[in-house]
């Protein structure tokens, strides 16, 4: 495992990398290098689009170099077999901007992912496209696989910046309208609204024949509420502000969060979406192994 490679998946370290394009291609690499030498190794060759040779295949199509590094047998998958849609929707609520002692906001985080995934589409020839949403769709890049897509995506995620509300439901189903090709899609958002018309919307989407993985992005601040003392807090898209005694409300607080993580997890269970719990301080290849998980299972 190359560890000059693999810090690259520490956020702390990538937020000193200024380009988005290079933080991609880092984290990636760092993601790969390390899949070499771990219990994920078949997903690094999935990524070179292998697959277990399984009965039927015809023995020719076995790559031989890959049993030689691997001692298993894989072959060959033909493109029309390996192609898998997907699409990138990314919350611009103001509340994504937040961050208490990370280096990254949340939307910085998701951003960071989201072009990582990009990236790794793309080098696989999968059409990967784009969404960005506050209350309305603000951009929205058809899915291509034409490198020049990774280039667009990341210019457009680059100069693309947390504004104010959200309306998360309503645009999945402006999402749904517009794209008829049944695809993967990755929400990141920090779902601050009302559960239920997001879980509705997210059975809509596994009703019309998509996959769906929610990347659900918070600072790690919210995730572990390690205020102290009287703590001034304010509410990012209603601009409300309250003074609260954090150890009074902290299990409160902390008993909120976790019915509400349980509650969307159960609901994306039911109808067969995945749900990734993820904070800044988490190494980014929680969600890519997520990604190469779902992409595995459709072939």
């Amino acid at each position: 495992m190359s560890s000059s490679a693999e810090k690259y998946l520490k956020p702390d370290v990538i937020r000193n990398v200024a380009r988005l394009d290079l933080r991609a291609k880092f984290i990636v690499e760092g993601f790969l290098s390390g899949l070499h030498a771990s219990p994920f190794q078949g997903f690094s060759v999935e990524f070179s689009e292998h697959k277990r040779y399984a009965h039927g295949d015809d023995p020719k199509d076995i790559d031989w170099l890959v049993y030689a590094k691997t001692d298993r047998y894989y072959v060959k998958k033909y493109q029309a077999e390996t192609n898998i849609t997907g699409y990138l929707l990314i919350d611009l609520s103001e509340s994504m901007a937040y961050t208490y002692r990370q280096e990254l906001t949340k939307f910085e985080y998701s951003i960071c992912l989201a072009a990582a995934l990009a990236y790794m589409m793309v080098h696989q020839q999968d059409p990967v496209g784009l969404i960005t949403f506050d209350q309305k769709i603000q951009a929205s890049l058809p899915a291509k696989s034409k490198r020049s897509q990774l280039a667009n995506i990341l210019a457009v995620l680059a100069k693309t910046k947390p504004t104010g509300p959200t309306e998360i439901a309503k645009n999945l189903q402006k999402f749904a309208a517009m794209v008829k090709t049944k695809s993967l899609v990755m929400l990141f958002s920090d779902l601050l609204t009302d559960s239920k018309p997001v879980i509705d919307a997210i059975r809509m989407l596994r009703y019309a024949g998509h996959d769906v993985i929610i990347f659900h992005v918070l600072d790690e601040a919210e995730v572990h509420f390690p205020f102290t003392g009287m703590c001034d807090l304010r509410d990012p898209e209603s601009d409300q502000k309250m003074l609260v005694d954090a150890a009074g409300i902290r299990k409160e607080y902390l008993d909120a969060l976790h019915e509400m993580r349980e509650t969307y997890k159960k609901s994306c269970r039911t109808v067969g979406a995945d749900f990734v719990e993820l904070d800044t301080s988490m190494r980014f290849d929680t969600a890519l192994v997520e990604y190469l998980s779902q992409r595995q299972a459709r072939f």
